[in-house]
């Protein structure tokens, strides 16, 4: 029995992390753009400006499928920023 942790399983952990960045902007966008369409008076080009930062998250989300490994991590690290910047905002 070793005492070192066994990572053989975490083959995907950064696939999945940069998914989960990505996914957690997405689900900020999608808050946002049902909070505004609610108030009495929605605010028509805040709603574009939002859809269009999700769209944009979809899109890298989608191209997450074929990413390699260089292209994954830096998605994870734009979205991570991203999502902190977003919760600061």
């Amino acid at each position: 029995m070793s005492d070192s942790p066994d990572f053989s399983g975490l083959d995907g952990g950064e696939e999945q992390d940069a998914a989960d960045a990505v996914r957690d902007v997405v689900a900020w966008y999608s808050n946002r753009i049902v909070a505004e369409a609610r108030k009495p008076v929605p605010d028509e080009e805040r709603i574009e400006e939002l859809k269009a930062g999700r769209q944009a998250a979809l899109d890298d989300q989608a191209r997450l499928a074929t990413a390699g490994p260089e292209e994954t991590r830096r998605i994870a690290a734009v979205y991570a920023a991203r999502l902190k910047e977003l919760k600061e905002s």
